[in-house]
């Protein structure tokens, strides 16, 4: 394999390719194979889901086994002998391997290296009668996570659990990464006792005033915090034009429109046996609520102090590098006030299908309902989550080129990446921005 040092002094182009949840036994991961061979990827950032800890059982288990991809121990892993099998397997993948030996991986962690929603108290899928200590399985989960991936151990008065960077990229860009499970992350808000609770639209955003808005909900712990601004600071020291943000999960407002209302799916209450999903979209579109409150839509308090902190850092420019979410997304930003905040661009998964396809719905419909949140959501642009795939950035020192790049299969070694849309960043008036390329 080959690796490379990070370039100092003055620097004219940089390769980014933004990976995110590669879940092995949902597919092939045809994607990292294309990052192998893509010769303009310099660095590989993957924001997480690196591993998944389901059992086979837990998600489409029949289909995993028919291609080979059934996880080992087919049993959710709690254990630390169960999390170095996990990655151990993972690692045995040869796309996985065919990147790695071509390209250098920049990594931070979101949620599933250790089990579905955790917060520094617990997590949403451990279960501490049957599972024991929720302590204990986050530091088995730790342990494997830096036996198994190319990652430095913590430097001095920090710990494992610590687990941030930056990377400074010459004079023209530094990329910093965010811990937003187990340092700060204050518990996630639960929809399910609103579902009775809300009656109004009154009642929905006493919801969001109440609870996710409420003050001191934090998402970043404070040494994070600080090292960030310094970040910055060195950043704008060096002169540097780009700001990056490696970040786990959707920072772009996102409002889940009256579906229903749009015609683009039947009330679920006219049908004898509605998707689940279905259910819980016209729900949230009823009542105009963020998509996931486990994303920064269900921390207002956290992500406008981030906002904050980077207008104070002379940093209200950032390029959010984001995963999560199985889905493309180009946003721009901006803060409770309208200002601009920077832009995110949003990768789909390495195989992790997206969120309406996953949850049942045909690829009309899914495409109907990417179209519609674009449509009433003023911060998303553009938003597909009907292929896995992976972005392409790169930078110069005068804009910036993003190519959502799809794979036509994960079911199939054999496959096709096509580039699926473009953005170039540009500096207009108001900032940063995301301009289809003329």
């Amino acid at each position: 394999g080959r690796t490379r040092t990070l370039p100092v002094g003055r620097l004219e182009r940089l390769g980014i390719a933004l990976a995110s949840c590669s879940n092995y036994s949902q597919g092939f991961f045809n994607a990292y194979d294309a990052i192998a061979r893509d010769p303009a990827i310099d660095f590989v950032l993957h924001t997480g889901d690196y591993i998944y800890e389901h059992g086979t059982d837990a998600w489409h288990g029949d289909e995993a086994r028919k291609i080979g991809r059934a996880h080992q121990p087919e049993h959710e892993i709690v254990s630390l002998s169960d999390y170095r099998t996990r990655h151990a397997q993972y690692k045995t993948d040869p796309a996985s391997q065919a990147m790695l030996a071509a390209k250098p991986l920049l990594a931070c962690w979101d949620d599933h290296e250790s089990a579905n929603n955790p917060w520094t108290g617990g997590a949403q899928a451990h279960n501490p009668e049957t599972e024991g200590r929720w302590e204990d399985r986050r530091a088995a989960s730790i342990q494997a996570y830096f036996e198994w991936m190319p990652v430095r151990e913590p430097g001095p008065g920090r710990t494992r659990m610590q687990f941030w960077r930056t990377w400074v990229f010459g004079d023209l860009a530094t990329l910093s990464t965010l811990e937003t499970r187990h340092t700060a992350r204050a518990q996630q808000v639960d929809y399910e006792p609103w579902k009775k609770a809300i009656a109004s639209h009154a009642d929905a955003r006493r919801l969001e005033r109440e609870q996710i808005g409420a003050e001191g909900r934090r998402m970043l712990s404070p040494e994070c915090e600080a090292d960030l601004t310094a970040a910055w600071t060195h950043s704008k020291q060096l002169g540097q034009p780009w700001r990056l943000i490696g970040n786990p999960m959707p920072i772009a407002r996102t409002r889940v429109p009256d579906v229903v209302a749009l015609g683009i799916i039947p009330d679920p209450a006219s049908q004898a046996r509605p998707l689940p999903a279905a259910v819980n979209l016209a729900w949230k579109g009823k009542w105009n609520l963020p998509f996931y409150p486990d994303t920064w839509d269900g921390y207002e308090w956290a992500r406008e102090r981030l906002y904050a902190q980077a207008r104070a850092a002379g940093a209200d420019d950032l390029v959010f590098l984001t995963g999560d979410s199985h889905d493309f997304w180009a946003n721009r930003l901006a803060d409770g006030a309208g200002r601009p905040a920077g832009v995110e661009l949003g990768t789909s998964g390495i195989t992790s299908p997206g969120d309406f396809i996953d949850s049942g719905f045909d690829r009309a419909t899914s495409a109907r309902l990417d179209a519609a949140l674009a449509e009433h959501n003023p911060e998303v642009i553009w938003t597909d989550n009907l292929y896995c795939g992976y972005v392409r950035l790169e930078l110069r020192r005068d804009r910036g080129l993003a190519t959502f790049v799809a794979m036509d299969t994960v079911r199939s070694r054999r496959y096709r990446a096509f580039a699926l849309k473009r953005y170039a960043l540009e500096r207009g008036e108001t900032g940063l921005e995301l301009r289809e390329p003329g």
